[in-house]
C-alpha cells in the first residue's frame, strides 16, 4: 500500500514537509491527522495505512488491517504490550526513546538543583510573603548520583551531571554501558551496594513488569538521610507508600516526582504534602520542547529510509521485554 498516516498534535508545517518529502522520495504517500481534531476521521481511515506514526490510540488498531510498522512518538510502550487487537505479532513496533534525552535530562538537573538549593522552602516562604535565609545549601559538585537506567535519558543526564562536577554510577540490567560519562556501571543485582553512597537516586526506567517496585521499601531504607529520589520513568518503579513514609519521617532529604501512581494524583494524596517534595504532572518529556519534536521527526524519517531499504529499524521494541 505504501501509505503513511501521521497522527499527532505537535507537527509544524516544516515537520510535515520533511516527512512528506522523505516519504515521496521513497515511493510512499503521507497523510497527516491532527490528534486534537481529526480523531474520528483517523479511526475511519486507519485501515488504509501500512505505517502509523505519532501518538496512536490503542483502540484505533482494531481497524488497522494493513499495518506493518507502528512508530510511536512515545518512549514508554506499555500500552502496546500483550494482546492488542489489530496489532499482529509480525508488526514492527518502534518507540521514540532517542528523542527525549535532552528535555528530560534538563528537567532532572532543574529539580535536583531546586532541592539542593532549598527552593521548595523558599517557594513556601514566598507564598507567605516571608523573607528567610536558609543555610546550608548543597551542590551538584562532589555529589554522587545513582542513575537507574542508562539509556538515552540516563546517558544524557550523566553527561550533564558530569559536566557540573558530579560522580555518576549507572544501574542497568546488564551492568554495561558504552557511555563514558558514567564513572561506573553496575547491574541491578548490584544496586544495593551503591545506594548507601548516594546523594541522589534518579529513576529513568520504563514501566515493565521486571521494573515494578525496583526502588523497593528495602532499597529506600538503604539510602542515607541526605539522599533525594527523582523519578522520571514510571510511578510503578517506586514503592510509593514507602517513599511517602520516608519523606514524612525525615528519613530522606526530599524527592522530585514527575511520574506517580495513579496519574493524575488525587487531591488528597499524601505526596502533595510531603516535605521538600516537588510534584510535576508528567511533563518532563512530552513534545513541549521544539528540539524534542525535531529529534523525533528526524528519527522517524531516518527509520523510514531503513524500512524502505529492508534494513533493521532503530529503536525496535521487544514486546516480550516491554521496551
Amino acid at each position: 500500500m505504501k501509505n503513511i498516516a501521521a497522527y499527532t498534535h505537535f507537527l509544524t508545517e516544516a515537520h510535515c514537509r520533511q516527512i512528506a518529502e522523505t516519504a515521496g522520495e521513497l515511493g510512499f504517500t503521507a497523510t497527516f491527522y491532527d490528534a486534537e481534531t481529526d480523531r474520528e476521521r483517523f479511526f475511519r481511515e486507519v485501515g488504509d495505512y501500512e505505517i502509523l506514526y505519532g501518538y496512536i490510540p490503542v483502540e484505533a488498531l482494531a481497524g488497522a488491517k494493513h499495518l506493518r510498522w507502528l512508530c510511536s512518538a512515545s518512549a514508554g510502550m506499555e500500552q502496546f504490550m500483550g494482546e492488542v487487537e489489530g496489532l499482529r505479532p509480525d508488526c514492527l513496533l518502534t518507540n521514540s526513546s532517542g528523542a527525549y534525552g535532552p528535555t528530560i535530562s534538563e528537567h532532572i538537573l532543574m529539580v535536583l538543583l531546586m532541592l539542593m538549593r532549598r527552593m521548595p522552602e523558599y517557594q513556601a516562604a514566598a507564598a507567605e510573603r516571608a523573607w528567610p535565609y536558609y543555610t546550608p545549601i548543597r551542590s551538584i559538585i562532589g555529589s554522587h548520583v545513582v542513575m537507574v537506567g542508562t539509556g538515552d535519558i540516563g546517558s544524557n543526564t550523566a553527561r550533564r551531571l558530569k559536566a557540573l562536577g558530579a560522580a555518576v554510577t549507572g544501574v542497568c540490567r546488564s551492568g554495561k554501558s558504552g557511555e563514558p560519562a558514567f564513572d561506573r556501571v553496575v547491574s541491578v543485582s548490584e544496586m544495593d551496594s551503591v545506594l548507601p553512597e548516594a546523594d541522589a537516586v534518579v529513576m529513568a526506567v520504563p514501566g515493565t513488569p521486571a521494573a515494578a517496585g525496583l526502588l523497593s521499601r528495602e532499597r529506600i531504607a538503604l539510602l542515607p538521610p541526605r539522599a533525594y529520589v527523582v523519578n522520571v520513568g514510571r510511578g510503578s518503579t517506586v514503592d510509593q507508600e514507602a517513599l511517602v513514609e520516608a519523606l514524612q519521617s525525615g528519613r530522606l532529604a526530599g524527592a522530585a516526582l514527575d511520574v506517580m501512581t495513579p496519574e493524575p494524583l488525587p487531591p488528597d494524596h499524601p505526596l502533595w504534602t510531603c516535605p521538600n517534595t516537588i510534584i510535576t504532572p508528567h511533563v518532563s518529556g512530552n513534545m513541549s520542547l521544539g528540539l524534542t519534536c525535531d529529534l523525533d521527526v528526524d528519527m522517524f524519517c531516518r527509520n523510514l529510509r531503513r524500512y524502505a531499504a529492508g534494513e533493521p529499524l532503530e529503536h525496535l521494541v521487544d514486546r516480550r521485554r516491554g521496551y
